[in-house]
């Protein structure tokens, strides 16, 4: 949730970077609720110090009059109850559907307005036409697409030969590198409660982007979800910042609605595996260790000898839960454009807020919320993508760059 303070204290910046962001949020409906919330409880407060007063008096003799004026104040008050348990839950649902305050120095407008930050490498030279994977994978095998329709439905994936090898040696160079940049390997649960998700900003934004179980739990769409609620309602000490963390997890996302033909194969699906960075840090390191996450991210990609480019999203193109988003997009040969393997992620105190992570600065001071920051270090099926279709060879097979052909080779 956003800060309200933020909102009443300098209404108009706040709105406008609001609506930058999210241009159909219906931003004076916020602030319309939240001056009646606030105003019912006045007249409540008002009502109840009436009542305690009449009660006084009463103690000296109960009058005709105070009796009258007693019955007549609580009616007056158990109605006003009764609109504010009704207005606070329109606010509520409301306040819960505004996204993050967008950083003042992102591009305004959508995916058209993206700046390109920085690339590492080039685009490779074939000198013959490149495969996409799908492609390819007639000649090796690695992925059984009807298989998995058949058990699960549609968009699933059955990985065998290499594919296997390929996810935990690329899942093991991850969490390697990920440790080496000071974030602790953790396996979270898959399974988290509806509040896991409205803590991570999931809910009630994302209704049905998920899928949801018996016994009020439902499978995660990112080990994101399951990371923000480490620390849920705890108070954590100044000198234990920043709180690092990487989760190799598979997640499950319902993606309701078609797929293009650009989409076809490991490129968008229902579960895939991917290893997750989150960090949680003092608000005015929030920034640095944005810069951090994306050198994470990025190393992995440099081992590979993969190109990739690093891109500025603007506005309306960051995550609901971000006040500043980059996508590290990787060069698919195969399906000749970029697609994002890694969004980097600073939620600022927006999921914390919810969550109740908080910190003192040392053992007087008032709490305060943490930043949390999160970014995909990375995901794997379209990491995949990118290596077949990068290192193919003119008769199908693919040469695996040296790093990952040791890590496959130690696997078994």
């Amino acid at each position: 949730m956003i800060d309200l303070n933020l909102l009443r204290t300098n209404t108009e910046k706040i709105k406008s970077l609001i609506l930058k962001k999210e241009p159909k949020f219906d931003i004076e409906k916020l602030i319309e609720l939240d001056k009646s919330v606030r105003l019912v409880n006045a007249e409540i407060e008002n009502l109840r110090k009436e009542k305690n007063e009449l009660a006084a008096k009463g103690k000296q003799g109960v009058t005709q009059e105070i009796r009258e004026k007693s019955i007549e104040i609580g009616s007056k008050l158990k109605q006003k109850e009764v609109d504010l348990i009704d207005i606070e839950k329109e606010f509520k649902k409301l306040a819960l559907s505004c996204p993050n305050i967008p950083q003042e120095d992102i591009p305004a407008g959508n995916k058209e307005s993206n700046k390109t930050a920085w690339e590492f490498g080039s685009k490779k030279i074939f000198d013959f036409k490149p495969k996409n994977h799908v492609e390819l994978n007639e000649k090796l095998d690695w992925f059984d697409f009807d298989a998995a329709t058949a058990m699960s439905g549609s968009n699933f994936i059955f990985y065998k030969k290499d594919a296997v090898k390929m996810i935990y040696a690329l899942t093991n160079l991850m969490l390697k590198n990920n440790y080496a940049h000071g974030f602790e390997p953790v396996i979270p649960p898959y399974l988290v409660k509806e509040q896991a998700l409205v803590n991570s900003s999931n809910l009630p934004k994302f209704e049905g982007d998920f899928y949801k179980m018996q016994d009020d739990l439902c499978l995660i769409p990112t080990a994101e979800v399951s990371l923000t609620n480490v620390h849920a309602n705890q108070i954590l000490n100044a000198t234990d910042l920043p709180k690092r963390y990487a989760a190799w997890t598979s997640c499950f996302r319902r993606e309701a609605g078609g797929y293009g033909s650009t989409e076809r194969g490991l490129i968008r699906i229902h579960q895939f595996e991917k290893v997750e960075i989150y960090s949680i840090c003092k608000p005015e390191d929030s920034n640095e260790e944005l810069v951090r996450m994306i050198k994470t991210a990025e190393k992995i990609l440099q081992s590979l000898g993969l190109h990739y480019r690093v891109s500025l999203l603007a506005a309306q193109d960051c995550s609901f839960a971000s006040s500043k988003t980059y996508d590290i997009e990787v060069w698919l040969p195969g399906q000749n454009q970029y697609y994002e393997v890694s969004s980097c992620s600073n939620c600022t105190d927006f999921q914390s807020r919810r969550a109740q992570i908080r910190f003192r600065k040392n053992a007087d001071s008032k709490p305060e919320l943490v930043h949390t920051l999160n970014s995909s270090a990375v995901a794997l099926p379209r990491l995949m993508v990118a290596i077949m279709e990068t290192y193919q060879q003119e008769d199908g097979s693919i040469k695996f760059p040296k790093v990952l052909q040791d890590a496959m080779d130690n696997l078994w």
